[in-house]
């Protein structure tokens, strides 16, 4: 099971950034957009057009050729346009004819937070069953039909929603059907019995071996821990997988799969009439519900710490409570902040005081990673167990030093800096673009959310950072979670 992993910079959030993420949400018509490509790229375009000949493995290592080509054209001006489609599904498009390339996504609210505790797993696994059979082709025909066509179906799970890609060269014939084929897989799954037991199968046994890694009990109990009650906190289990039927994949795709929730994402080497066609026939077959989709209110912890015992020689060691909604309006200052704290890496004040200064981890850090609802603020670290105490200390030190206090002029220099200068290198691919098309429908963040991300960076002040970190990271709602503890 795949897992999205979204929120500049730190590689580890789920809903921000690195896949990406703002505030609010206009919902208009925008002027056709265009992405300008560098001098010079038009005669690489037409060469690359002119050998779009040969059979099947030929097609694909042109798409694969043609992904790594991506990231070194520039993409400007990059304009969105959004629009409803006749199915109610909400639809985001970038034209750039720099790659004879289409990327389409469609997210739905179909994360692991919809599925009930006692089968837990189920999100997972109808996202992951899709392509495993639908209408009359079972998955070595869809896998054949992929080859055939230099296509590539993707997608994942996370806590909020569930993602089905295609990636398809945009001349006609290779494009209508691969989007025929993905047409297909989202709206007619046939979730056969026998791929459902293997892969139920393969499920269980990835739990167990987990259930005997202190990273993965850590990770576990952690999420529980800071979300009691919550779905968010809920992980699979080798009973929750095994309660799941055919059928519960059936009714949680008829339910969370629906147009009017459905975000689709396009970007690619088409026009805006061919994106509105594209989109209509992709959600047009779906089930006709998904909308108003919420899960239920997270409630805050009380500060407690959870000892595991575990005869590893280091402790794994989380500390954190749920911060922030993708949609708070502190969340440049806490993605700002979080740079300096621990989530720069080398240049932050926990790698600092635990690493370098006393030596007590070979790795610390922290990251924020919003949600629909409140999204986990995380410090984590590996360290001897006969220390694990003094490198507490450190962190509770390094923490409340920096709420009361916030950034120096220098480190809040730096961190804008960083940020600012790294944000082009994670949207120089339609493949990148692609995430951040889609995290701003889901969260319904502007449509000038790329164009405004330096300027947004650059506002935020030293003390918006300390205030924005009291309102979300108190003290009283911390949780920490030591496996392989004395």
């Amino acid at each position: 099971m795949k897992q999205s992993k979204l929120n500049a910079p730190h590689p580890r959030s789920t809903a921000g950034f690195a896949q990406p993420a703002g505030c609010g949400g206009a919902k208009q018509c925008f002027a056709k957009p265009r992405l300008r490509p560098l001098p010079g790229a038009g005669l690489l375009v037409g060469s690359l057009r002119s050998i779009i000949v040969g059979r099947s493995r030929a097609r694909f290592a042109l798409i694969c050729l043609l992904t790594s080509l991506a990231s070194s054209l520039a993409l400007a001006g990059v304009k969105i346009e959004h629009w409803i489609a006749p199915s109610g599904a909400k639809v985001y498009f970038v034209e750039t004819r720099v790659l004879p390339i289409l990327d389409v996504q469609l997210d739905f609210a179909a994360g692991s937070v919809f599925a009930p505790e006692a089968k837990a797993g189920l999100a997972g696994l109808t996202q992951g069953l899709l392509e495993a059979g639908a209408a009359d082709l079972d998955e070595e025909h869809i896998a054949g039909r992929l080859v055939d066509i230099g296509a590539r179906l993707g997608g994942g799970v996370d806590s909020d929603r569930a993602s089905v890609s295609l990636r398809t060269l945009s001349s006609r014939p290779e494009r209508e059907s691969a989007l025929d084929l993905l047409r297909t897989v989202l709206s007619a799954p046939t979730f056969p019995q026998s791929v459902l037991e293997r892969e139920k199968g393969r499920t269980i046994a990835s739990i167990r071996e987990a259930e005997t890694r202190p990273d993965a009990i850590a990770a576990k109990r952690f999420a529980a821990a800071i979300y009691p009650g919550h779905p968010y906190g809920v992980s699979p289990t080798v009973d929750s997988v095994a309660a799941v039927s055919r059928e519960d994949l059936v009714e949680f795709h008829r339910r969370h799969y629906g147009a009017k929730g459905a975000i689709v994402s396009i970007i690619g080497d088409v026009s805006r009439a061919e994106a509105e066609a594209i989109a209509r026939r992709l959600t047009e077959a779906l089930p006709p519900g998904g909308a108003e989709l919420v899960p239920p209110p997270v409630t805050k912890p009380q500060r407690g710490t959870i000892k595991i015992a575990h005869p590893a020689a280091q402790s794994h060691v989380h500390i954190g409570l749920p911060a922030i909604r993708r949609s708070d309006a502190d969340y440049f200052p806490l993605l700002v902040g979080n740079y300096t704290l621990g989530g720069g890496g080398f240049v932050s004040r926990l790698m600092k005081e635990v690493r370098e200064k006393r030596g007590y981890a070979y790795s610390v850090y922290s990251y924020i990673a919003p949600r629909k609802l409140e999204g986990p603020f995380e410090i984590g670290l590996q360290t001897k167990r006969e220390q694990v105490g003094d490198a507490l200390k450190v962190v509770d030190e390094v923490l409340t030093g920096y709420i009361a206090q916030g950034p120096t002029p220098k480190e809040l220099a730096a961190a804008k800096k960083n940020l600012v200068d790294g944000f082009a290198l994670r949207m120089d691919s339609n493949a990148k673009l692609l995430g951040y098309l889609s995290a701003i429908g889901f969260y319904g963040l502007p449509l000038t959310y790329l164009d405004d991300f330096p300027a947004k960076v650059k506002a935020v002040t030293a003390e918006q950072i300390r205030a924005a970190f009291v309102r979300h990271v108190k003290a009283e709602n911390l949780v920490t979670v030591v496996v392989a503890a004395d």
